[in-house]
């Protein structure tokens, strides 16, 4: 049946798979909401996005995503706190790095009110999926590709924007161990680092193999040059406690400008916790491991929320971390976890209300 919602057309689901998902043994971004948001750029305009039971796409051979990789997503998390209230944590971030990756792929930018509507009518929509156990929360992922088709190597001429929806538990269990990469470079000046575009992840899985094989869960990237500075981690923003001192890399044309690391940054100058955003050298952080400086690394990302790291590895040696009570990570997690849960005053303006 067909009903209207504002100005996005929903399509209820007939059925519903909710009572068959355990919410409190949830595992990440592996089961799904009944419904899914899409919207159709064709003839030089994208449609009025429209709500629809959860299904497969289909598309043709020759569509171009399957030949030249224009792809790009986003990743974000909807809250359910006590009273039920819905929450996001900086939508509107979300969309205009999402149109900041188009723009780099060559793909249309979406307009802001088709993301916003679209996403939170769906989200009303689904709002029974959101898991409320501790440290869960309802996955959204907005992505864009190109559906058009033409073996030509050139944009398309259509597109797809979708949103789906995951209840998922906690991306790392536990704390992580990163090698901190040699020999593969993640991005280079001028390329397409900073974009969510799939090829980025795709290009980072066998780096990151070959670092699993050796009992690391995350690579940590360097510069494609030397190999001299720390960048980002396959999945997150690396932030670096040397003695009392927060480091991370700048952003630029080869690290992405996470909205969590964003976040931190403001949180830390908000405690009073000394900052630093500049080039990091691998010999400083071995240096600071070696003479017992290095208090801390972390990641930091939508999925992770902020993952604290255990140990690195580089050059065939592995430095451990130590273990603090209170450490700047779980303090500034907590600190953006109860914010985004609606458990503590907002100064920043960052949580959205969606119902």
């Amino acid at each position: 049946m067909e009903v209207q919602s504002k100005h996005i057309a929903i399509e209820k689901s007939t059925t519903t798979k909710i009572h068959e998902v355990d919410f409190n043994n949830l595992s990440f971004g592996s089961v799904y909401t009944d419904h899914m948001l899409v919207s159709d750029y064709k003839n030089g305009t994208w449609s009025v996005p429209k709500i629809i039971p959860y299904q497969p796409i289909a598309l043709d051979p020759a569509s171009k995503i399957f030949h030249y990789g224009q792809s790009i997503f986003e990743g974000m998390k909807a809250y359910k706190d006590p009273e039920g209230q819905v929450w996001l944590f900086r939508p509107k971030d979300n969309h205009a790095r999402l149109n900041k990756s188009a723009e780099r792929m060559a793909i249309p930018e979406l307009p802001q009110e088709y993301f916003m509507e679209g996403l939170t009518t769906l989200l009303e929509l689904e709002k029974d999926w959101i898991p409320q156990s501790p440290g869960s929360s309802l996955y959204v992922r907005p992505f864009m590709f190109a559906s058009g088709t033409g073996l030509h190597a050139s944009p398309a001429d259509e597109y797809k924007f979708l949103i789906a929806l995951a209840p998922s538990g906690a991306y790392f269990s536990g704390k992580v161990k990163v090698l901190i990469e040699e020999t593969y470079a993640r991005a280079a000046n001028g390329g397409v680092g900073y974009a969510k575009a799939g090829g980025n992840y795709a290009a980072q899985f066998y780096p990151t193999k070959l670092a699993t094989d050796q009992g690391y869960q995350q690579v940590i990237w360097t510069d494609d040059h030397n190999h001299e500075y720390i960048e980002e981690a396959g999945a997150m923003n690396i932030f670096i406690r040397i003695n009392d001192t927060l480091l991370t890399a700048p952003t630029s044309d080869r690290i992405l400008d996470g909205i969590t690391r964003k976040s931190i940054l403001e949180l830390a100058e908000d405690m009073g916790i000394e900052t630093e955003v500049r080039k990091i050298k691998v010999s400083e952080v071995v240096e600071a491991a070696e003479n017992g400086a290095l208090k801390e690394m972390f990641g930091a990302g939508t999925a992770a929320v902020i993952s604290p790291i255990s140990a690195f590895g580089y050059k065939g040696e592995e430095y451990v971390l130590p273990e603090l009570e209170h450490s700047y990570a779980s303090t500034l997690k907590t600190k953006i976890t109860d914010i985004q849960y609606n458990r503590a005053e907002d100064k920043f303006g960052w949580r959205y209300r969606v119902c």
